[in-house]
């Protein structure tokens, strides 16, 4: 990919920008647990979440698209699938799956492609194991593929170290389809699972800090019935190329609002970006607008809910590079095992492109200056690829394997263009 300096500021609004990935997952995957028709509006057709929804299809569900909304009845019961489920290269799908699958009798293998393949899995596994899981895989189960002899689990309780919304979802899972559970995390970490399997019904609580997940035994959970928003974190590359332009604006409509999504334009705006939020529904999921006018933008230090922005995390690094001072990320680690060592990967490219900046073993430091046109290896990481693509607004840059932006986003550089980007993929 290439992409070339803007030549002036920007004024654009987005009806329909990328609907949320982290939602359309769960509803193919939470649609297998309803006793009828999940009717979803808006399913964001990325090659991730479509590997989803084929998954779903293996485990016995029916899917039939028509018009916008996808059809998804699910199977009487969750049994063997015939082949292996290819989960492409979304380490969500891969990781809450397998707790839906550990505790659902039959035998399954989850794997994916030449990077998801080497990604860590044992953050999932592990726990699993723990409550009686029987999975097993490369690395001793930590790498794909993934192999998991699904059988109902006894009653658990797990105290997790790290706060993961991956981890999270696959242990309500695993307690949902088995004997229940109870789960607690060191801060809350993204609540989607929490909330959408609420309003389908899962009897769900909060109990001194602990989540009470009681089981569906012969239950059925309600059917999804969901029109899927804007994507923060997609919606967020644009919100910051508008940050860094000063007077620039964009605008988002009909985005997913929810707290643990929209902490990295907190961040923004605490840095100098003038931003408003505007609720228009709850149901499921708060949603509403946001817009966001670029303005001088400040240092600053983030160290807290870090599980909130964590996919935001090498966007972020993009607005540290264009503001006054050092901006630093910590309590961050967990980066180093997403899609790419995210920490080492960012700040390597910052580097080529003239920025000051450096690694933390849990984060990064970035000394905002000019950033020059320079070749940036994405390492198939497609939010690395697209948050250089908007440093490129400010320099010219050229990104290499930007063809896994596809991924997730496969629209991304159609709308970089609508803010008079000029880009070649």
């Amino acid at each position: 990919m290439r992409v070339e300096p803007l030549k002036s500021k920007f004024d654009v609004e987005f009806d329909l920008v990328s609907t949320d990935k982290s939602i359309s997952h769960r509803c193919a995957i939470f649609s297998l647990l309803s006793d009828g028709v999940s009717v979803i509006s808006d399913y964001l057709e990325a090659e991730d979440t479509l590997n989803s929804l084929e998954i779903a299809k293996k485990l016995g569900a029916k899917i039939e698209k028509i018009d916008n909304k996808y059809y998804i009845t699910p199977p009487t019961k969750i049994s063997s699938a015939k082949s292996v489920l290819e989960c492409g290269n979304s380490g969500t799908a891969m990781r809450i799956y397998m707790g839906l699958l550990a505790g659902c009798d039959g035998f399954y293998v989850l794997s994916g492609d030449e990077y998801l393949n080497e990604r860590p899995m044992r953050r999932i596994a592990e726990p699993l194991m723990k409550v009686g899981a029987t999975i097993d895989g490369r690395d001793s189960a930590n790498k794909a593929p993934i192999a998991i002899r699904g059988r109902s689990l006894d009653y658990f309780s797990y105290d997790s170290k790290i706060s993961s919304a991956q981890v999270k979802s696959a242990l309500i899972l695993a307690g949902l389809c088995a004997k229940g559970c109870e789960f607690s995390e060191p801060e809350l970490s993204r609540d989607h699972s929490e909330r959408m399997l609420k309003g389908m019904g899962a009897d769900i609580s909060y109990k001194n800090g602990k989540i009470i997940v009681q089981p569906l035994n012969s239950k059925k959970l309600k059917p999804l019935i969901m029109s899927v928003p804007n994507d923060p974190s997609s919606c967020f590359f644009y919100a910051v190329a508008a940050a860094i332009t000063p007077g620039a604006r964009v605008k988002f409509k009909n985005i997913l609002l929810n707290k643990t999504r929209i902490e990295a334009y907190k961040v923004l705006e605490k840095m100098g970006a003038k931003i408003n939020y505007t609720l228009t529904s709850s149901e499921y999921e708060d949603i509403g607008d946001i817009e966001i006018i670029g303005d001088e933008l400040n240092a600053i230090i983030v160290d807290k809910n870090i599980s909130w922005l964590i996919d935001e995390a090498p966007a972020l690094a993009i607005a540290f590079a264009c503001a006054k001072g050092k901006s630093e990320l910590r309590n961050a680690a967990e980066l180093r095992v997403k899609e790419c060592d995210r920490i080492s990967v960012t700040i390597n490219a910052l580097k080529a492109c003239g920025i000051e900046a450096g690694e933390y073993e849990d984060g990064f430091w970035v000394v905002g200056t000019k950033p020059n046109r320079a070749l940036v290896d994405s390492y198939g990481d497609h939010r690395i690829a697209m948050s250089f693509a908007v440093l490129g607004l400010k320099c010219g840059m050229y990104i290499s394997k930007s063809e896994f932006i596809a991924t997730s986003f496969p629209k991304f550089s159609y709308f970089l263009r609508m803010l008079g980007a000029r880009v070649e993929d």
